[in-house]
């Protein structure tokens, strides 16, 4: 499957071509458009473990995907039979990164940083701690494994930090990071600092890996908005 990234790190898109038999993954209002030909099949986001009670499980699962990990309850599974294009993009403006998974990594990736994927790709939900039911900028991830390629979206502009020891970043500012790399949500400095210093919950890495950085954080910009919405 062949694809590129283009519009540069500020309104990136993803242009994806697809060869019979190929297909991608999709978050629900992700698709901008494609050719005649591409067949779109729409599913819950329950990723691809049916559970023992099939439908009921997978219902369950998508609700809890969206409104805990903030994904779509639905995905869409694009597919060309005799080949096509479709192009996907992001609700907000930032670059997209592609990893590709060999079936032994692990990607974790913010909720609603992940845009589409390939192959046998799977996401499970996966908690950064009890901390981060109580900050305004928690850390729930998605846990990606399987084989094939995973793209990302992010706030902004895309940085990759490679860590050789520990690194501390704001949990607003992460969009994925390396499996092997050990992590734990903390609070800056004391409680004064905590509630008072806008700076939330940070995340600090210890290990050999990368982290995904974006330049902008969307819990403040949700905060830079919020006194100028009408009451």
């Amino acid at each position: 499957m062949q694809h590129t990234i283009e519009h540069g790190s500020a309104f990136a898109w993803l242009k994806i071509l697809l060869a019979p038999g190929d297909t991608i993954r999709a978050e629900a209002g992700a698709m901008v458009r494609h050719t005649p030909g591409v067949e779109m099949d729409t599913r819950l986001n329950a990723g691809h473990d049916p559970g023992v009670l099939r439908k009921l499980w997978a219902f369950l699962v998508a609700i809890m995907r969206k409104f805990i990990g903030g994904e779509t309850m639905f995905v869409n599974d694009f597919s060309a039979p005799q080949g096509g294009e479709v192009v996907l993009a992001p609700s907000l403006a930032g670059n997209i990164l592609h990893q590709t998974l060999d079936g032994g990594a692990t990607l974790f990736v913010q909720t609603g940083s992940y845009l589409a994927s390939t192959g046998t790709v799977d996401t499970k939900i996966q908690f950064g701690g009890l901390r981060t039911l109580f900050g305004g900028e928690g850390l729930v991830l998605l846990k990606c494994t399987g084989q094939g390629d995973v793209f990302v979206n992010a706030y902004g502009s895309i940085v990759p930090v490679t860590v050789n020891g520990k690194f501390i970043v704001d949990t607003g500012h992460i969009v994925a990071f390396d499996g092997n790399l050990d992590f734990k949500v903390k609070s800056v400095g004391g409680l004064k600092s905590f509630f008072f210093s806008g700076e939330g919950l940070v995340c600090e890495f210890s290990g050999t890996g990368t982290i995904y950085i974006q330049s902008r954080n969307m819990g403040a910009l949700v905060s830079w908005l919020t006194p100028m919405l009408p009451s």
